[in-house]
């Protein structure tokens, strides 16, 4: 018998996989805003998702910043949470997000960069050297730059954001140690183009494979590695399939709390003052939940079998330079949020 994955819809078969997530979506998929008349009812019904587990930091805070803003709207509130992937992966949730039947989905940057292209500007391969300064540009003018440009595509983004983290590559079959073990890597990366520029820079073959099938993409030996923050990969259970960890902290990677831009404009001002306060509050705990973990978390992958290795971050930003990683994606950006993400980072091309 396999190992417990990281999600139960891996427990299913593909036809019934696709069943239980189209009801799900159809189940939700009524008027983003239910006004309910009967006595002792909430007056709005709001849905919020994730694509995290249940016992995530994420998902927790996400669940306690609902029963706070139940508790502060006097009970006219009722905002029900969907982790792991219940509504299904992140593309279809966006896609939810944008019809107005999900109100709430909390994406990664890289992600959403398919639809925000200066979304994905953090995750900027080897830019940022620690928390300090992704906190700093991401609370500050970074942060607003992309906010600014999230307005425009019909999505409202929160201020704070919630953290993923610094991501690590994990593998099967090799240690990765220096840029040239990336060479042929079959690595499973998430549907971003930075994500897929960046490791083919590397020489490597990414992979693109939403979450939800990553363990068992990584059990069938369809992927060789992943790369992931250490809380997802200890929560995940990913340690059960892959064998080494590579400390890269080759990009830090956030989650934006996202609405639908009509149903956010369409809420009462003191509604919305609730929901923000609450859920900015939460990101702050969580972004606390995730230091907390991440001082213990390499000790339980340890003892759990995952063998560490430590690299030159140096070794692995020269070759993106030489592959020309940066000069594309400063193209690509722009100049003036360029210059803002290197205000914070240094100069990078």
């Amino acid at each position: 018998m396999r190992a417990q994955g990281p999600n139960p819809e891996e427990e299913m078969s593909f036809d019934r996989r696709k069943f239980v997530t189209a009801a799900a979506v159809t189940a939700v998929s009524a008027p983003a805003i239910l006004r309910v008349t009967r006595a002792g009812a909430a007056e709005y019904q709001l849905k919020i998702a994730n694509n995290s587990p249940e016992t995530h930091p994420l998902t927790v805070r996400m669940r306690e910043a609902a029963a706070n803003i139940a508790k502060d709207t006097g009970g006219k509130v009722d905002l029900q949470v969907f982790p792991n992937n219940q509504l299904g992966g992140d593309t279809d949730m966006l896609s939810q997000l944008r019809s107005g039947a999900l109100e709430f989905f909390s994406l990664s940057g890289l992600i959403l960069a398919t639809l925000v292209p200066a979304a994905s500007i953090n995750g900027v391969g080897f830019a940022f050297p620690n928390y300090d300064k992704v906190w700093a540009a991401m609370d500050g003018d970074l942060g607003a730059h992309v906010r600014a440009q999230i307005d425009k595509s019909g999505l409202y983004a929160f201020e704070k954001m919630w953290d993923n983290g610094f991501r690590q590559i994990t593998s099967s079959t090799r240690q990765i140690k220096s840029p040239e073990d990336l060479v042929g890597f079959k690595i499973r990366v998430p549907p971003s183009p930075l994500w897929t520029s960046m490791f083919k820079a590397f020489e490597a073959a990414p992979l693109t494979i939403n979450f939800s099938e990553v363990y068992s993409a990584l059990q069938t030996k369809v992927a060789e590695g992943q790369e992931n923050p250490l809380t997802l990969i200890n929560i995940a259970k990913l340690y059960e399939v892959q064998k080494y960890l590579a400390r890269t902290n080759h990009m830090w990677d956030g989650f934006w709390l996202l609405a639908n831009g009509k149903v956010w404009k369409g809420l009462p001002p003191d509604i919305q003052a609730a929901i923000t306060k609450n859920l900015n509050a939460s990101a702050m705990a969580q972004r606390a939940d995730i230091a907390k973990l991440n001082d213990s978390v390499e000790k339980d992958l340890r003892a759990k079998g995952l063998e560490f290795n430590e690299v030159d971050p140096a070794l692995f930003r020269a070759k993106l330079q030489k592959a020309g990683f940066f000069a594309e994606w400063k193209g690509k950006y722009g100049d003036e949020a360029w210059n803002i993400l290197e205000k914070y980072t240094g100069k990078i091309a």
